[in-house]
């Protein structure tokens, strides 16, 4: 095996090995309890499964009000309580918090409705409404690839979901969805 050769298998090694840590999931829940002190935050499931994630220095937060982070036992304007959607990776092995989405007044949006079309490498979803108005979103990288698992590949359409979006330039940005 010549140099070139040895780098090239070196370096798709070592690709491999990172790619395989940075399969990000979501869960959506409500914050339990943040320990700032050793940088965690526990993230209760609809189904009572409790998520502690690990915090780092670039971890985001989107939604959360800029006068709420100071506040006595919230990180970022996140507090225990807060309905949440945690975007997560395994580094190692742990479960590191990447994104951290909060829903409601200033965070994410929530629409109901039914799967009308769902294009993950286009990156678009289409809902139907409860009230009947069809809904098109642009799917986050993470959206296309991890969100809707509860749904079933080839019967999307017709699915009942909620999508957790924001809205850009006008356009609506679907973060997470999930099955009814």
């Amino acid at each position: 095996m010549n140099t070139v050769t040895r780098v090239i298998l070196a370096l798709s090694l070592v690709s491999a090995a990172y790619a395989a840590d940075d399969v990000v999931s979501a869960v959506h829940g409500t914050v339990q309890k943040i320990d700032s002190a050793a940088k965690v935050i526990v993230v209760k499931a609809a189904d009572g499964t409790e998520y502690s994630l690990h915090l780092i220095k670039t971890t985001a937060v989107h939604g959360a009000k800029a006068s709420a982070a100071a506040a006595k036992g919230s990180w970022h304007g996140v507090k225990a309580g807060s309905e949440v959607v945690a975007h997560y990776a395994k580094r190692g092995t742990e479960d590191t918090a990447l994104e951290i989405d909060r829903v409601g007044e200033d965070g994410l949006k929530v629409t109901k409705g039914t799967v009308k079309t769902i294009d993950r490498g286009g990156k678009t979803l289409v809902v139907k409404t409860d009230s009947g108005a069809e809904e098109t979103f642009k799917l986050t990288d993470h959206a296309a690839k991890d969100a809707g698992k509860g749904i079933a590949e080839g019967t999307e359409k017709g699915s009942e979901v909620v999508v957790y979006s924001t809205e850009d330039a006008g356009k609506k940005i679907a973060h997470f969805f999930e099955g009814k």
